[in-house]
This record gives structure tokens, C-alpha cells and sequence, in this order.
């Protein structure tokens, strides 16, 4: 018994590393990047780019006085190779900002080409405007507030930061999670005071398909802000990003019927009709056979135990007896004494 349970052990455990190699294997280009201390990193000036007003300053990364952004330099791929492995990918950075009025700070995604020249002396917000495909997460002060901004300033998807009782300027150091799973296609972004675990649930959950929006185009990730003529000012102190796909053989995806269509194929559009009259024809359908069925039932257990009677037991059965009679002669005498 021992040996046969060892030899399950082992099993289990070579089909794991199996497992984690496949994986590894059909995910060689993962990317990710740390950055715990921006002055001390010897890696920093060599994978980030500063932008505008972005500085270190002891330690920490200064990413406005007026406008600035820091953006990785090697761009990722939300589609790879040609299974089109989804990729998921975790960001985590903590960052302050000053008590004074100002706009917003943003991680931002932005499609590869873009003109750097918008980063130079300007807001990453110009790229709404120049028409630019973007994703932001984006942290107002002016309304305390979360957003997701797709391709333009107005969110799609808005969040209070009061309903977990923070505010944004306040000051103080907050952690930020911002997650994408490529298989549910959703982004989630979680917030919390730096000395609070992560939260189990996001702050901002929101259904966006990234594959259909730039494809197998490159992007690259940044964190922005700007905070108009304000003297508002934001601090990063560590930022981490990582990747990771998901292989084919892990989900499966629905087949677009518009990929099988022939070129020129005249495609009938078949009106739905009302269902309406079906609909009462089923339920009278139903109706009757219910109706039927509890008859049924009804009728079969009156066969059982209606017709049954009390059966007395025939102590005194009453059977047909023959009787003799026997004639006798009897004299009877008259006489005037005998």
C-alpha cells in the first residue's frame, strides 16, 4: 500500500512539472520589470524613459510639477505568436499626491508609433485628441475618483475612492493593483492605504476585449499625470509590471461566423417572428397534460383502495339443513267415559 501510494505521489508531481515546463515553454517572452528604489536601481535609466517635469528625487520618482510621464522602453504585446497566446498582465505601484488642487495621475497604455513629442512638453492626455488608441486607469483628484478612460477623457467606468473611505490627495502613500485576465477579458483595479493588504474586491472591475483593440500591435506602459497650473505634486515610489500568457489549450474562443463567410455570398436575413402564439400553445399543451396525468393518478388509487370492503370472518356459515319428519298416530278419544 505504501509503495502504491508513493508511486501516486510521484506521478502527481512529475505530471505538475510537466505541466509548469509546457507552460513555460510556449511563454518564453513574458516581460516584467521592479523598481523598488528609483535612485539606487542601476537598471533604471536603461528601461525608463522621463518625459516633461518627470525627475527622481531621493529616491522617488517626481512625475509632475507641472506636467510629466515615465514609460517603459520595450514595448509588450497583448497578442502573441501565431496561436494568438492572450496576454494577462499585473501592475502594482505606490504613489502620493499632494494636498493641493490638481488634475490626474494615470497608468496608461498607448499603441507603438505614437510621436514622442507629445511627452516632450505635453500631457499623454493629447492623445484622445490626435486620435491615438489608449487605455488609462486614471486617478482624479478634482472628483476623487477612479476612472477608466478608453481613447478619450471621459471614463467609461467611474469609481468614488470615498466609498473605501481614502482620498486621494491626501497626502498620504496608497498602493494601486491594476490586473487584466486575458481569459475573462476583464481589467480590475484595486487601491489601498500602504499598510492594508490587497483587497479581495476591486474597486473597478470592467469587461474590454485589449486583443481586438490593438490586435498583435506593440504598446507600451507608462504612468502620467498633469496637474494643470496648479503646484500639486505626485510622487511614484516603486513600480512593478509583469506579464504572462495564456495558452491556447487553457481556454478556447467562440468562432466568428463572418471567417467562414464566402466573398460575396448574399446573406439572408431571417426575421424573427412572434413567438406569442407558441407560447400559449404550450402552456395549453401543458395545461392538458397536467390535467391528464393528475386524472391518471387520481383514478389509479381509487382502483387500489376504493373498492375495498370489510370481509367478516364466516364463523357461523348458514348452510341448507335437511330435516325428518316422522308421522306419529295419535288417538284421540271422544267417548261419554272410557
Amino acid at each position: 500500500m505504501a509503495a502504491f501510494s508513493a508511486s501516486r505521489y510521484f506521478m502527481a508531481l512529475f505530471l505538475l512539472m510537466n505541466l509548469y515546463l509546457k507552460v513555460q515553454a510556449e511563454d518564453p517572452q513574458n516581460k516584467s520589470f521592479a523598481f523598488k528604489n528609483f535612485g539606487e536601481d542601476s537598471h533604471f535609466e536603461s528601461q525608463l524613459a522621463l518625459y516633461g517635469d518627470a525627475k527622481v528625487v531621493n529616491g522617488s520618482m517626481s512625475v509632475v510639477s507641472s506636467v510629466g510621464s515615465v514609460v517603459y522602453k520595450k514595448p509588450i504585446k497583448v497578442v502573441e505568436g501565431n496561436k494568438r497566446k492572450m496576454l494577462s498582465f499585473s501592475m502594482y505601484f505606490v504613489f502620493s499626491m499632494s494636498r493641493d488642487n490638481g488634475e490626474r495621475l494615470a497608468f496608461v497604455m498607448t499603441p507603438n508609433g505614437f510621436p514622442l513629442n507629445v511627452f516632450e512638453g505635453g500631457s499623454i492626455w493629447l492623445l484622445g485628441e490626435r486620435k491615438f488608441r489608449f487605455l488609462a486607469v486614471a486617478f482624479d483628484t478634482l472628483s476623487n475618483h477612479v476612472g477608466v478612460d478608453i481613447d478619450s477623457l471621459i471614463s467609461v467606468k467611474v469609481s468614488n475612492v470615498s466609498s473605501i473611505n481614502l482620498v486621494l490627495n491626501s497626502g498620504k502613500r496608497l498602493q494601486c493593483w491594476i490586473d487584466y485576465v486575458a481569459v475573462s477579458k476583464r481589467l480590475e483595479v484595486r487601491l489601498s492605504k500602504l499598510s492594508d493588504i490587497r483587497p479581495v474586491d476591486p474597486l473597478i472591475s470592467y469587461p474590454i476585449d485589449l486583443s481586438r483593440m490593438w490586435k498583435e500591435d506593440e504598446v507600451f506602459v507608462g504612468i502620467s499625470s498633469s496637474s494643470g497650473n496648479s503646484s500639486q505634486k505626485c510622487n511614484v515610489y516603486s513600480w512593478s509590471f509583469r506579464t504572462r500568457s495564456t495558452p491556447q489549450w487553457m481556454h478556447s474562443e467562440p468562432l466568428d461566423p463572418e471567417a467562414f463567410r464566402v466573398k460575396g455570398e448574399v446573406v439572408v436575413d431571417v426575421h424573427k417572428r412572434s413567438d406569442c402564439g407558441l407560447r400559449i400553445l404550450a402552456a395549453l399543451i401543458f395545461g392538458i397534460g397536467c390535467g391528464a396525468l393528475g386524472a391518471f393518478i387520481v383514478m389509479f388509487f381509487w382502483t387500489i383502495f376504493g373498492n375495498r370492503h370489510p370481509v367478516v370472518p364466516q364463523e357461523f356459515a348458514m348452510q341448507p339443513k335437511e330435516f325428518e319428519y316422522k308421522g306419529s298416530n295419535v288417538a284421540v278419544g271422544f267417548g261419554l267415559g272410557i
